[in-house]
């Protein structure tokens, strides 16, 4: 598969995680290319929040940097490589991460939330 597809596939899979209320992404860093992925792979992806910061310009938003990680269905790591989203503080993002837009009534993406 073209390394791309792989990027595009991995970013898309961490939107629930960490950017469902992003504004803006910042930035794309150390992207790595560990192993090839074949046509009929299955991808796994994680998020792992690395720091978080307040936006110095803008009072409703901060900056998350996430690493991001992808795996094959061997569980043999196939891409890395650090995110930077700017996201909507709780208090200014409707939807907010735990009820994203389409979600199911009652269920939240972490058990503690729930109301």
């Amino acid at each position: 598969m073209n390394g791309l597809v792989v990027i595009a596939t991995v970013v898309g899979m961490s939107v629930i995680d960490v950017s469902q209320n992003a504004t803006a992404n910042l930035g794309y860093d150390d992207v790595r290319h560990h192993a090839p992925v074949f046509h009929g792979d299955t991808i796994f992806a994680e998020s792992e929040v690395l720091s978080k910061r307040e936006s110095e310009s803008r009072d409703h938003v901060g900056i998350v940097e996430t690493a991001l990680r992808g795996y094959n269905q061997n569980d043999e790591l196939v891409l890395s490589l650090t995110r930077t989203p700017m996201v909507l503080k709780r208090d200014s993002a409707e939807p907010t991460p735990a009820k994203p837009p389409g979600w199911i009534e009652g269920v939240g993406t972490q058990p503690e939330d729930l109301e």
